[in-house]
């Protein structure tokens, strides 16, 4: 495949459109949703299958409905957690084109992952349970709920890279990734979802505040294995990480192209994926972004980087792009 630079959003289909409408207040119920509500407030717009807790129940909940939800009074909402399910059908969950992440289909779409750790969310965000039938040993129906969590483009910048329609993402389940960049966890917390309890996301942070937080994180996740280190140096931490099929880099450095290649000659396969979040003000701020993002293209390509795609990440961030690449074998 070429090299293919390519610049907007793509979509999931023939939707767009990020907000909904706004509850209502007074005694008049809300739009996009349930008319019930809290004493004499009206109903919001309402979360098909969401759970969401007292600090979420404002009006921005109702910008991001999923399905419209039959009059419901939700009780004791601002006294503990509320789930609000709605069958598997009328939810509309199917896989995406890229194996372990989904899209849900309802008023919006939105890009979902698998968790695995249920129950259990790691920055705010909205989770989706999804009842589905499969037969037991006995030929019996046995109905079980699957929890997705929605991956917001605004947070994560490698889902904002599948939504505006990269190719590959070199990440499935089983995959073995080496994060550099980290952060407190947020995407991490979705790789980790599309690699499965079969994979293992290897996530470097530099930053020990930050690193707590992945830390913490990674407790109720056991395929992250957190690294709080300098990933200008790889060998301080050989002796964690094995070869790996794909390196994610969000490390916004100006060296970031000798970064990701130190780490790729010592973890990535031959034929192994590179996937790179480029901001162009890190790495220089006085040149256009186009500029400078020719120009850490062809960095990479002299580390044995053959780019793939290169793709804007506007509107969701400001002067950045993501390039995608395959590692060479040496001459």
């Amino acid at each position: 495949m070429g090299f293919t630079p390519r610049g907007g959003r793509g979509g999931f289909g023939d939707r767009g459109g990020r907000g909904g409408s706004r509850g209502g207040f007074g005694d008049r119920g809300g739009r996009g949703g349930g008319r019930g509500g809290f004493g004499d407030r009206g109903g919001r717009g309402g979360l098909a299958n969401t759970t969401f807790k007292a600090a979420d129940v404002d009006e921005a909940v109702a910008a991001e409905a999923l399905v419209i939800v039959e009059d419901e009074v939700l009780p004791e909402v601002l006294a503990e957690e509320v789930v609000v399910e709605v069958p598997g059908a009328a939810q509309g969950v199917e896989p995406h084109r890229h194996e372990g992440v989904f899209v849900s289909r309802g008023k919006e779409d939105h890009l979902l992952t698998k968790s695995v750790a249920p129950g259990i969310e790691v920055y705010g965000e909205k989770r989706v349970s999804v009842d589905t039938t499969t037969k037991g040993e006995d030929g019996t129906p046995v109905t079980t709920k699957v929890e997705y969590r929605i991956w917001n483009p605004f947070r994560s910048k490698l889902a904002a890279g599948i939504i505006g329609g990269i190719d590959n993402i070199y990440m499935k389940p089983g995959s073995k990734v080496l994060y550099l960049g980290a952060a407190s966890g947020t995407s991490v917390s979705h790789v980790s979802d599309i690699v499965g309890p079969t994979g293992n996301v290897y996530a470097v942070e530099f930053s020990h505040r930050s690193g707590r937080d992945l830390v913490n994180m990674a407790q109720s996740r056991t395929n992250v294995i957190p690294i709080v280190e300098d990933a200008r140096h790889p060998m301080k931490y050989r002796m964690l990480v094995p070869m790996v099929d794909c390196i994610f880099a969000d490390v916004a450095q100006p060296d970031q192209a000798r970064i990701v290649a130190l780490n790729a000659q010592q973890f990535l396969k031959v034929g192994g994926g590179v996937v790179i979040s480029i901001k162009a003000n890190c790495i220089d701020s006085t040149a256009a972004p186009e500029a400078v993002f020719a120009q850490e293209v062809q960095k990479l390509r002299a580390e044995r980087i053959k780019p793939q795609e290169q793709l804007t990440l506007e509107p969701y961030e400001r002067d950045h792009c993501i390039v995608i690449g395959q590692y060479q074998e040496a001459n």
